[in-house]
């Protein structure tokens, strides 16, 4: 099917402020269908979960859905879906549950091409079980994990492995499923980071030999929370810190304190949004067909990035040199502070953030200045006129 840019931007109220939106690696803007979806569950009936009245019944709907959407988008079973305020909150919460059996000779294997959240809490985790981290290496030169290196850095110690599926920062897409096939030839667990990845294409946890898979539904059009998705038998055999009344069943067991319903209600609504892009049969396969469709959008209007940043020649410099990315470029400007383009974009309504967003070690890696790069991010309600207008732009800061 051909995707309808026009049509879908419709459903969003924000992108008639004319702003052109390329910071869609830190959050998308947001569809009508999915702030309905929160404000009609906060004004109810609702209340705390139960069976008897209707707005418990309502509380109970609102989590089974949320439930059987993530297991849809994630590719688990509904036991194995976890909620969480943030990614970063159900890594650290994992790390910590994790830990609790690691100790002296294990190991714990981390890249340098992750988002922050998948590298700290693994870090400080292993020092405080007295473990060691290893570290596998990120080339700057080819924007690519050193995957030749996987079997000095994956040994019969190793008890962990935290990968992302797709950088925020570079956009390379690793090869998470080789790195899992290793980890689990050794006995370890892989933890992978979806965040970025679930913005360009749906999430497949057995695919990705996944053992824990996070994803944020505001990177794909829904509210500020995160989801994490795992086998409910491995989710069964850990025992988290709880409340003495609390619930232990899986994967109650793992979510702290009230649900916040409003916020289930709303990231169902998104992937329901998604779905709805290209309906089919089963929600499943409607989204995969709306990835598909997406995909090749997105993909066509990085070409025409690509091809025009070409054609700025050395005023700029191209960091995201994967072949296997998603539509997001880092870029350097020589001679120039990417926070001044940042400045200079956003007075002509051209939002283009300048940073390293968290991507700590990626960009120590790279050698980044201070004030980083400009990461372009191309999200599924980006334009052709939108593209232009970026160009334009780069074009006269960097010979102003």
């Amino acid at each position: 099917m051909s995707f309808d840019v026009h049509a879908f931007r419709a459903h969003f109220p924000s992108l008639t402020s004319g702003v052109a939106h390329f910071d869609g690696p830190g959050g998308t803007q947001t569809p009508r269908p999915v702030g309905e979806a929160i404000a009609a569950t906060m004004t109810g009936p609702l209340s705390l979960r139960g069976s008897e009245l209707p707005s418990e019944r309502n509380a109970e709907q609102v989590v089974a859905a949320f439930r059987s959407a993530y297991a849809d988008f994630l590719g688990v079973p509904e036991r194995g879906v976890v909620h969480g305020r943030s990614s970063t909150q159900l890594t650290y919460d994992f790390s910590h549950h994790l830990s609790r059996s690691w100790g002296s000779g294990d190991e714990v294997v981390v890249t340098r091409l992750d988002h922050d959240a998948n590298v700290r809490p693994w870090v400080q985790a292993a020092e405080r079980a007295g473990a060691a981290v290893r570290w596998l290496d990120l080339d700057p030169e080819t924007a690519l994990l050193r995957a030749d290196e996987l079997d000095r850095v994956i040994t019969d110690r190793t008890r962990l492995v935290a990968v992302t599926a797709a950088s925020n920062l570079l956009g390379t897409r690793p090869p998470v499923r080789a790195i899992a096939d290793r980890a689990h030839e050794v006995g370890a667990l892989v933890h992978v980071d979806a965040v970025h990845h679930a913005a360009h294409g749906l999430v497949d946890a057995t695919a990705l030999g996944a053992d824990f898979v996070v994803c944020s539904p505001y990177k794909f059009f829904g509210p500020h929370c995160g989801v994490l998705g795992a086998d409910p038998a491995l989710l069964e055999s850990l025992s988290p810190d709880k409340l003495v009344p609390s619930t232990n069943a899986v994967p109650e067991r793992f979510e702290f304190g009230t649900l916040p319903f409003e916020s289930l209600a709303g990231a169902t609504a998104a992937v329901d949004f998604l779905a709805a892009i290209a309906p089919a049969p089963t929600r499943r396969a409607s989204l995969e067909a709306a990835y598909r469709a997406v995909a090749e959008h997105e993909h066509a209007l990085l070409a025409r990035l690509t091809e025009g940043l070409a054609a700025l020649g050395d005023r700029v410099l191209n960091r995201s040199r994967a072949t296997d990315r998603t539509p997001t470029t880092l870029l350097e400007l020589p001679g120039h502070d990417a926070r001044a383009a940042y400045r200079f974009l956003a007075e002509r309504d051209v939002l283009a953030p300048a940073g390293a967003f968290y991507a700590h070690e990626a960009a120590l890696a790279l050698g980044l200045p201070e004030s980083g790069g400009l990461r372009i991010g191309i999200a599924p309600y980006t334009t052709e006129d939108e593209i232009d207008r970026l160009l334009d732009g780069l074009a006269a800061f960097t010979t102003a």
